[in-house]
């Protein structure tokens, strides 16, 4: 099998420093091998630690055991093992997220948050630009909206932004958290295409979807993360 991501037997747990040093296991044995063009969805109840595989699949949390390949410029790497500098090129052309809220960048406008990652990327401004305000017209933000910084912004419209930022670059490897919770039912349908078009171009999506409509129209199929005590 052709593979754009493979988590191979991750294991996560935290350390509760005002419980005693309490070690509170979360994930143990994980793997997971995602192709490209195919959207997996995170299924499991509450708390089995869908979240937590999403952040260690970005690198925001620090696997403890395994190994996160990832193929990036050419050559096939462990995210896991990896130094801050790889990690960040990485997440600059290779791996995408959007998570469930929008880190806001004060006096910052709209179009430039959703065009940064583009420029990083080495587009032009006046490129950039042309995509951020194309993905936020489509995403239903309003044009007088474009120019103003996010933080004012209700949650909806935020997440609106935050979605045009994830899905512009055109990432191989896109993480996806809730992308709809914020939305009403017109966006929801707007990021149901984004999803489609993202796949059909060869982007390997995970997703943790709890809206279970939009969840088995994008999903291809279904990864259980299972709490460490049914896992046993």
């Amino acid at each position: 099998m052709t593979w754009a991501l493979r988590a191979e037997n991750l294991g996560k747990s935290f350390t509760l420093h005002l419980q005693g040093g309490l070690r509170l296991p979360v994930l143990e044995d994980v793997s997971l091998t995602v192709a490209p063009g195919e959207c997996v969805a995170l299924a499991g109840p509450s708390g089995a630690g869908k979240s937590t595989l999403m952040r260690c699949l970005y690198g925001n949390y620090g696997a403890e055991t395994g190994r996160l390949l990832i193929r990036h410029a050419g050559e096939e790497l462990d995210l896991a093992a990896a130094d801050a500098r790889i990690v960040r090129d990485v997440r600059r052309d290779t791996l995408g997220y959007v998570s469930q809220f929008l880190r806001v960048i004060p006096r910052v406008s709209s179009r430039d948050v959703v065009a940064q990652p583009l420029m990083e990327r080495g587009a032009t401004r006046h490129e950039a630009l042309a995509r951020a305000d194309s993905l936020l017209t489509r995403l239903n933000l309003p044009k007088p909206l474009h120019a103003l910084p996010p933080a004012t912004f209700s949650g909806g419209e935020q997440q609106r932004v935050n979605l045009a930022r994830g899905f512009a670059p055109g990432y191989p490897v896109l993480l996806l958290d809730e992308p709809t919770a914020s939305l009403d039912a017109m966006n929801r349908e707007v990021v149901i295409s984004l999803i489609a078009e993202a796949k059909a171009a060869g982007t390997a999506i995970i997703g943790i979807f709890h809206d279970t409509e939009v969840r088995d129209r994008v999903a291809d199929r279904l990864f259980a993360v299972a709490p460490i005590a049914e896992a046993a």
